[in-house]
């Protein structure tokens, strides 16, 4: 036997807030029973684990140990500049002038995650 992977928790100091940025970052709603002041909220992926949020007292004081990484569906350009709009920071940018990299961001309490290239620019440098 083995077992399932359930969720994704992120610890955080405002359970929703911080799960309706991701649900803006990845399109995919937030559990239909969740609202403002949950001490625990989902965003419900299409497949795989959930993200789950989970409100904690302390707040984050060093580097993720673990951390998402994001493939946007159009480029890697215009989905961090979109990041950043919906209230990402950059946190350092790892791109490199022929287009390969990635940029690290944080989304609005401090927990990193990297944006890669897309698919096709991918196969655009592979050929």
């Amino acid at each position: 036997m083995v077992s399932v992977l359930q969720n994704v928790a992120i610890d955080c100091a405002d359970a929703y807030k911080l799960a309706r940025f991701w649900s803006e970052v990845l399109g995919c709603p937030l559990h239909h029973e969740d609202k403002p002041g949950d001490p625990e909220t989902e965003v419900m992926l299409p497949e795989g684990p959930l993200l789950h949020f989970n409100q904690v007292p302390e707040p984050k004081t060093t580097k993720n140990r673990l951390h998402l990484c994001l493939r946007p569906k159009t480029t890697r350009e215009a989905e961090v500049e979109r990041l950043l709009n919906l209230g990402a920071t950059l946190v350092d940018d790892r791109r490199e002038p022929d287009g390969a990299g990635w940029a690290v961001l944080a989304d609005p309490e401090g927990n990193e995650f990297c944006v890669l290239r897309s698919a096709a620019e991918r196969a655009a440098m592979s050929s």
